[in-house]
This record gives structure tokens, sequence and C-alpha cells, in this order.
């Protein structure tokens, strides 16, 4: 093959990944022994919201942390095949985790803001990943603004950026731990059952507060509530026994799946 060949392969894959926030291939994960993920490929989107659902112990939470290489946390895990975020093989040999992490925020089930103040929380992330090293306190207080402006917490706690931010209520909390990851300016936002710990209307301003961020992040969101993933998402993945069933538009899997299983789940004949 000729070099500009190559050269405009070479390209043409390239193009092809950016329009993914991540890419995996033939991704298998292994607790010990037990096989959690098999064969897992997916194209997603950057700039949607994709859901993903299945029943409890399918994979998904797995997923999500391979994403985020939290999974390496835990001893006798393996994995082989391949994921990209943004282009990039996050597992390759010359990847730092810490620039993976700045890539990649992560919110869990539960609320973990630190307990420290607002303000503190919101800088945190700031602080570890920036490469400045003298910010002033205009600087801050810009971030600090602009993070919680995004969220829709501003105006609520503008006058309190000393408050402890563990005396929030659950839904500021859970927005103050989105805030957070915000000024590091990750590309993909993954989270994992964000509103479980809600009631209805923390729910209703969190997922009003996930759609509002569709476009400047690529979003991945975890959920068991089917209600929630067809009112949130631009896509759907449906998962079962750590294998992808199914990925499509969310409207479209909800009106017309296209495998059974994905049918009987859906219409709660399993799950």
């Amino acid at each position: 093959m000729e070099t500009s060949e190559v050269t405009t392969a070479a390209q043409t894959q390239a193009d092809d990944a950016a329009e993914y926030a991540i890419r995996t291939r033939d991704l298998n994960l292994w607790y010990g022994l037990f096989q959690a993920l098999f064969d897992v490929d997916l194209d997603i989107k950057e700039g949607i919201i994709t859901a993903l659902i299945g029943p409890s112990g399918c994979g998904k939470t797995t997923l999500l942390r391979s994403v985020n290489r939290i999974n390496e946390r835990i001893g006798g895990v393996r994995i082989t095949g391949s994921i990209q975020v943004m282009g990039e093989d996050i597992y390759g040999p010359n990847v730092e985790l810490i620039q993976v992490r700045k890539k990649l925020g992560m919110v869990f089930q539960r609320p973990n803001p630190l307990p420290i103040s607002i303000r503190e929380n919101v800088l945190f992330g700031y602080r570890i990943h920036s490469d400045k090293k003298n910010i002033n306190r205009d600087e801050e207080n810009a971030i600090v603004e602009d993070a919680l402006k995004q969220v829709l917490l501003w105006e609520k706690v503008k006058d309190q950026l000393d408050r402890k931010a563990t005396t929030l209520s659950l839904e500021e909390q859970q927005k103050l731990c989105i805030a957070r990851l915000l000024p590091v300016k990750p590309n993909v936002l993954l989270m994992d059952e964000p509103c479980s710990a809600l009631d209805p209307k923390g729910t209703e301003a969190v997922e009003e507060l996930i759609w509002e961020l569709r476009g400047d992040y690529s979003i991945l969101i975890v959920t068991h509530n089917m209600a929630q993933a067809r009112r949130t998402s631009n896509e759907c993945i449906f998962m079962l026994l750590g294998k992808v069933i199914e990925h499509s538009r969310t409207n479209v899997m909800f009106v017309t799946p296209q495998e059974n299983e994905t049918a009987d789940y859906i219409e709660g004949r399993f799950g």
C-alpha cells in the first residue's frame, strides 16, 4: 500500500473515532474465575446521553467502572480487549491514570461530598489536576460560580459557600458532586444510578440537570428505572448476562425493540 493510502486510511479511522466519546472492542472482564463481561463492542456518541439498562448483575456497573478504570482497585480483576475514550486507548501501556481521570467524571449512587465547605468541594479536583501553580482568589471565585451555575445550584448557595457540604439536602449534595467534576473539564460524565438515593422531587431536579448538561458533555448513565431511561437519554443500551443485546435510539428501543430479550425486559417480564 502506498504511503498516501496508509495516511488516508489512518486519518479516516481517526475521523471515525472522533465522532465517539467511548468505543469498546472485544471487551472481556473477569473477577477471578467469574466472567462478568463478554466481547462488548460499543460506539457511544459524543455530546449525547446514553443510558445503560438491564437487570441487576448484568454488567452495567462493571462496564461503567471499566471505563473509569476503577475496577483496578479490586484484586483479581483481569481485562482483555480495548476501551477508547476520545480516541485514546485508556489501557494503553503509556497512559497515565491521572490523565484518564481528567477526561472522565464519575457520579455515584449516593452523593459523596467531602466534609468541607461547598466552595472547597468545587475547587478540590481542580487544585489536584490544574497545571497552574498559583491561582488567585478571583480566579477561584469564577471557577466556583461557573460550576455551580452549570448544575443549577448557584442561586441557592451563593451566599453560603462556606457552609459544610454535608448539611445540604441529598439532591443538592448530588448536584454539588457533579459541580465538583466540572472545573477539571472532563469530556465524559459517568453516572451510576445518580438518582437512586433521592426522593421524586430530587430525582426530577437531577434529571433536569443531566438533560441541561448534554451537548457540553457526553453522558453515560446506568439506571434501573425504565421511565428515567426513556425520559433522559438519547440512546439506550440493553445488557443481559454481561453481553450487549441491543443498542439503539431510546425512542426506537422502547417502541420497537429488535430483540425478544429487550422487549421482555422493557415490558417487565423479568428483571
